[in-house]
């Protein structure tokens, strides 16, 4: 089992966080995690990464149990490719692009040793895959959000992860950029032997034709989780935002209205 939580409550100060949390994920089948701010997106990665522990409920994660032998919290994190807004900063500044990519391969900040052959194929390749190829040589400081987004997620790629985590990842791009990254993540998605894919976002538009399943989270509790075409209509979330919202779909792809 890639992913199962069950009844996962995360509890501070008294207050529930996270509220009887149960979600299942299998290999192959991409999922997005949506939720308005502050609904307890970031707490359940926190989770998934083993960055933290839930106050109770049972967790397992890419075949290991919280709590039983052979768990490991870094086994976990070298089996996941996560790319957050947090990770900007913590980069190289000065290292280019192509550096920066590479880095992931030994899951590191920066590149200490002469990279194989192989690794810079691999590297070249998923560049290649990301269109990034035409900036590699840049130092990723002087790369705009959007570039500096394509080139984390081919970090993340490098290490061949069974589960790749976007965490908000168009956020602050403009509409053209998004676009363009939507497409290169639609593409990793097809790939039968990539990862399997959790797409973190609040905006319904960007639910990509891979995704075929949706957890919806309100208020640090599952609103509904299943099939997108089942949950993602008027009524229901209507019901999630409380208020009067359309639901319609376009290539695909869900569109969201006031009405």
């Amino acid at each position: 089992m890639l992913l199962d939580l069950k009844h996962i409550n995360w509890i501070r100060e008294g207050k529930y966080i996270l509220k009887d949390i149960s979600w299942e994920i299998v290999d192959g089948e991409h999922w997005v995690l949506y939720g308005l701010n502050g609904a307890g997106k970031s707490t359940i990665l926190d989770i998934i990464n083993a960055y933290t522990a839930p106050s109770s409920g049972e967790f397992e994660i890419l075949d290991m149990k919280q709590g039983r032998p052979g768990y490991s919290a870094d086994a976990i994190r070298r089996q996941i490719g996560y790319v957050s807004s947090s990770l900007f900063k913590k980069m190289r500044q000065q290292d280019n692009a192509y550096t920066t990519v590479i880095s992931g391969a030994y899951a590191s900040i920066g590149v200490y040793e002469e990279p194989t052959e192989e690794i810079k194929e691999k590297a070249k390749h998923i560049c290649e895959t990301l269109g990034i190829t035409h900036y590699i040589n840049r130092r990723f400081e002087t790369l705009s959000q959007g570039e500096q987004t394509r080139v984390l997620i081919g970090r993340a790629l490098m290490s061949e992860p069974r589960l790749l985590i976007l965490d908000e990842p168009t956020n602050g791009l403009d509409f053209v950029a998004r676009e363009d990254l939507l497409e290169r993540i639609e593409y990793i998605g097809q790939d039968s032997n990539g990862p399997t894919i959790i797409y973190v976002t609040h905006h319904l538009e960007e639910v990509l034709p891979i995704f075929k399943n949706i957890l919806l989270l309100k208020d640090g509790e599952v609103f509904q989780s299943g099939d997108i075409h089942s949950l993602l209509n008027s009524d229901n979330m209507s019901n999630l935002f409380g208020i009067d919202v359309d639901v319609t779909f376009k290539n695909n792809r869900p569109i969201l209205s006031k009405k």
